[in-house]
């Protein structure tokens, strides 16, 4: 057995020792559920030693009880919990799921939904935004949704199904990931549908990347441009918003991120070589 799945086997068993559920211990650290699933799984190539402690203090034991000996990454445990600094003193990149990582597909999705129902799509597309920020936001559910949907399109509608058929990757934004972690620390924050993310990395459609960090909306309850979501990221990323870049589409969680005092940069997925020109050009980092 590799030391990724020995791990994974180890915290499982500790988790349900506690009488714990994957969503009980993700409520309890703030961690997202797909990567504590994917750490659980082995498929995080030795998870930062930062995240093992948040999940050994959260069961109550020391990282050397919990661990038997299995060694997380080893990580920068100076104050800043970083790999370099860029020019402007970026040390942590957040991407922007829909949008940046992927090419969003709502209209996409609308219009298969539109062929098999028979409903036009602008119908469609109305009743999905007049609930998305709710389920985003996970105080509705998606089976709630679903049942909505249905109701409205006379059958039977699992949202994420349609959607999955329709995103795809944006393309060059893998190697740029890629790139980016390899130099600083790197964390999705995103407005998102629960259930989502987990089937997007195992198909491919998310970057096969390590994230340090991701913030799902439906698993905190707080959307982009709330000021409460950028609050929850930089917490969680341990350093301050002037050392944060979040790499957005929508120019209200720019402007937001702004105010809080991150550093920005817009992304446009339909014409992405230039995006992601100055997003590497502006991340070099101070020492090259």
């Amino acid at each position: 057995m590799s030391e990724e799945k020995r791990l994974g086997h180890v915290l499982q068993l500790a988790r349900k020792k506690a009488g714990l559920t994957q969503q009980n211990l993700c409520e309890k650290t703030g961690m997202s559920l797909s990567t504590l699933a994917k750490i659980e799984r082995g498929a995080i190539g030795s998870p930062s030693v930062f995240t093992i402690l948040q999940i050994a203090q959260t069961l109550g034991r020391s990282m050397d009880e919990l661990l038997g000996g299995v060694e997380p990454r080893k990580s920068n445990t100076s104050g800043t919990i970083s790999k370099k600094v860029s020019r402007s003193g970026v040390r942590f990149v957040y991407f922007d799921m829909n949008g940046v990582l992927v090419r969003a597909a709502v209209s996409k999705a609308c219009m298969k939904l539109a062929e098999e129902s028979g409903v036009t799509p602008d119908v469609i597309e109305t009743i999905f935004w007049q609930y998305n920020s709710d389920v985003c936001r996970g105080s509705m559910s998606l089976d709630e949704f679903n049942t909505i949907l249905a109701e409205r399109l006379d059958m039977l509608v699992d949202w994420n199904r349609y959607y999955l058929m329709a995103v795809e990757p944006t393309p060059g934004i893998s190697e740029l990931v890629e790139w980016a972690g390899e130099n600083y620390r790197v964390g999705v924050v995103t407005n998102t549908f629960p259930g989502l993310i987990e089937p997007m990395f195992e198909r491919g459609i998310l970057p096969n990347s390590h994230f340090d960090l991701i913030i799902d909306s439906s698993e905190v309850h707080a959307l982009k441009p709330d000021a409460r979501m950028f609050e929850i990221a930089a917490e969680r990323a341990g350093i301050s918003p002037a050392e944060i870049l979040l790499v957005d589409d929508d120019r209200l969680n720019l402007a937001a991120a702004g105010q809080f005092g991150w550093h920005t940069m817009g992304f446009d997925a339909y014409q992405p070589e230039t995006s992601i020109v100055a997003i590497s050009t502006a991340l070099q980092p101070a020492d090259s």
